[in-house]
């Protein structure tokens, strides 16, 4: 900090009319508060109940609140506005799955852990809503194309503690065939979890594709092809699902029984 130089006028410069440069509060400016001499880096600035506020932090840690007054600092000897810097108070950004995004952030080299699922919708799924953290955290998603050789393929892996392998199951639950296959693995660096539904695509609440519901489909009937003719679409299974697929826009758009379970996943993977 210089001293502050009055020249032959020897009132305070803060108290001269002439109007002070506005600066904005970047955190780190270092400034001076007139009143009180406190110096400090700017540590965050809020908006209250009695107005805008500047913390300040010191060479020993001490903080100071002040207000952020017009002609209220000195930077580097010379009188200035602090003003609330851009973007100040905006909500912070966010992934498609709710989590805090990260700009700019470069997608970490793939870790050796893994997750599968059991197909490529399911993939395109995840992906979707969670690709953004998928990448910051280096998990790669890869899809099976059905899970009938699971015990296989779990052993193919070679699971470890800095290897886990996550698999999400369509249709686990008790007595289904998926059930029965997850059963057959057991290895404490595998975690198998599955969501109730039969395919993924119910995974998608009915309301964010504009349906009243998931039809119910005859047992014996290919389940896509039957909620395509159910819902009056074409029976065109991959164009129905990209049209289900555009409808998706974030972890609002699915059922919490699926998001609870990917999150699971991804934690297993990458948390030792």
């Amino acid at each position: 900090m210089r001293s502050r130089e009055y020249g032959p006028d020897l009132t305070p410069p803060w108290k001269k009319s002439t109007p002070a440069p506005e600066v904005p509060a970047d955190r780190d400016l270092v400034v001076e508060e007139v009143t009180t001499g406190f110096c400090g880096a700017v540590i965050r600035c809020e908006k209250t109940a009695e107005g805008q506020t500047v913390t300040l932090e010191d060479r020993f840690g001490k903080h100071r609140v002040f207000p952020m007054d017009a002609r209220g600092f000195l930077l580097e000897g010379r009188v200035v506005t602090l003003v609330r810097p851009a973007g100040a108070g905006r909500a912070p950004q966010r992934t498609a799955s709710g989590s805090l995004a990260v700009p700019g952030a470069r997608a970490r080299v793939a870790r050796a852990g893994r997750i599968y699922v059991e197909g490529r919708h399911d993939a395109e799924l995840v992906e979707r809503v969670w690709g953004d953290d998928l990448r910051i955290e280096g998990v790669v998603v890869e899809y099976l194309e059905g899970i009938d050789d699971l015990p296989a393929i779990v052993k193919a892996f070679s699971p470890a503690p800095d290897a886990r392998l996550g698999v999400l199951v369509d249709h686990l639950v008790p007595g289904s065939k998926e059930s029965r296959l997850a059963a057959q693995v057991s290895h404490e660096d595998v975690l198998i979890v599955g969501h109730p539904y039969i395919d993924v695509w119910e995974a998608v609440k009915p309301s964010s594709v504009g349906i009243p519901g998931w039809p119910t489909v005859p047992r014996g009937q290919d389940w896509k092809t039957g909620v395509c003719r159910a819902l009056g679409w074409p029976e065109n299974t991959g164009a129905a699902w990209q049209h289900i697929l555009s409808k998706v826009r974030s972890y609002q758009d699915l059922e919490p029984q699926l998001l609870g379970r990917v999150e699971h996943l991804i934690d297993f993977v990458t948390v030792p």
